[in-house]
């Protein structure tokens, strides 16, 4: 089930964003976050407007996704960057799937024209998850992040919404 989150999913919300963080190269960044950061975030989002959804396997969240602002200037009003967190124990159950046509619906619904998603190259099952939902490659680029002693290539994929 998928339904909009509730500042109590963020504790849960925070430990698969944190996990993603510590074992993966999905977000380039070192250090995790807390749940006060993650609390600020959520209410930020929400009082922008931007959608948070959770999905729920067998009563309990086990993934989220939001999209928000591609670039803050004016001209970017259409596009929107995506994100999708599975949290390791739910794994390849089709969730990630499920989150991601859940955002390309709601966008569409809001009348966005482009959704944007920055993904890791190490990344070939989000990739291939983007493909499959039609987002095409509009390019690499190399080396812009470094993580796990080892340098990162940052992926960018499109979809043009109807």
């Amino acid at each position: 089930m998928i339904r909009e989150a509730k500042i109590e999913d963020i504790e849960v919300i925070t430990e698969i964003y944190n996990h993603a963080i510590r074992h993966t190269t999905a977000v380039y960044t070192y250090d995790e976050t807390s749940l006060e950061e993650r609390e600020t975030w959520f209410n930020k989002k929400k009082n922008e407007g931007w959608p948070i959804w959770v999905y729920e396997y067998e009563g309990a969240v086990a993934g989220f996704a939001t999209f928000g602002s591609f670039r803050d200037w004016p001209a970017y009003q259409y596009t929107v960057e995506h994100s999708i967190y599975v949290s390791d124990l739910y794994r390849r159950k089709g969730i990630a799937s499920k989150l991601l046509t859940h955002l390309i619906n709601d966008a569409t619904t809001r009348g966005y024209q482009t959704i944007v998603a920055g993904i890791d190259t190490m990344n070939e099952g989000s990739m291939h998850l983007h493909k499959a939902q039609g987002f095409k490659l509009m390019g690499v680029l190399e080396k812009v992040g470094y993580k796990f002693d080892r340098w990162l290539d940052l992926a960018f994929y499109q979809l043009q919404l109807k």
